[in-house]
């Protein structure tokens, strides 16, 4: 794992570092006194978890962090700091950790460990669905192509309903948002339902979307999803967030804001 320490008071910092390095897989431990240079470091160079102090000059710790997470959203967020009433500031970019000074090798082990388990979960994923920003898929690590684009739009749409049936009259709504749903209108809509069932099986997964009863519908169970994470309230999904959902789709905007004004409660 590789992290970063930034802390204005040099003696805090280099302790922090050293508690740092001293765990095991601890590849690069790195301290830094000024958050701009924390910043630029962070852009250029890969990086797992920050540790933030939040009361510095210049840039304090909540706006570091949010710069951080605009070049690197999935970086762990731990803020470190001696004042209580900034916790609930912080929640404005949603840490994954909060820890009070003075802390101790214990209290960094203890949050890299549920970082270390964030990230081993979302590795180990088979079928990887990302929403933040555009709309991807992929299997075991392999972003999925589309032979038509309507047929990708589709599979975002079933993703957004989050499991529920979709009737292709509402399908056709939502992707077409115009015009009269008529015969050949509906001829369309099942090409472009058949063209994403035989990519979805040419790919192993054909599993994951199922017709009952006249409805569609995705299986949310079976995806690894930042949108489902983020729903269920886990930290990184919510860390990862950074106000745009599907941007390549005019009718996830509703989903959009609902997602933003949950994020900033």
């Amino acid at each position: 794992m590789r992290l970063i320490c930034v802390d204005d008071e040099i003696r805090v910092l280099r302790h922090t570092v050293l508690m740092c390095q001293e765990l095991p897989d601890i590849e690069d431990a790195r301290g830094f006194s000024r958050a701009g240079e924390a910043l630029e470091w962070v852009k250029g160079n890969p990086v797992d978890a920050a540790l933030l102090d939040i009361d510095m000059p210049d840039m304090n710790g909540l706006t570091l962090a949010a710069r951080i997470k605009e070049v690197r959203p999935d970086v762990a967020i731990i803020f470190v700091t001696a004042f209580a009433q900034f916790a609930v500031d912080s929640f404005a970019v949603h840490p994954t950790g909060y820890l009070l000074k003075p802390i101790d090798q214990e209290d960094i082990a203890r949050e890299l460990a549920y970082v270390r388990s964030l990230k081993t979960r979302r590795a180990a994923a088979h079928i990887a669905v990302y929403t933040f920003g555009d709309f991807e898929i992929l299997v075991d690590g392999e972003m999925l192509s589309f032979r038509r684009a309507k047929s990708k739009e589709l599979l975002a749409y079933l993703v957004d309903r989050h499991g529920k049936g979709v009737t292709r009259a509402q399908i056709y709504a939502a992707l077409w948002e115009e015009g009269d749903y008529g015969h050949s209108q509906q001829k369309y809509l099942d090409v472009v339902i058949r063209s994403l069932r035989e990519t979805l099986e040419k790919h192993g997964i054909g599993d994951i979307m199922e017709m009952k009863s006249g409805f569609l519908r995705i299986r949310p169970e079976m995806i690894d999803c930042d949108l489902y994470r983020f729903l269920d309230g886990e930290s990184s999904a919510v860390n990862a967030y950074r106000g745009a959902y599907m941007s390549n789709y005019p009718w996830a905007t509703f989903s959009e804001a609902g997602l933003t004004a949950s994020r900033d409660k």
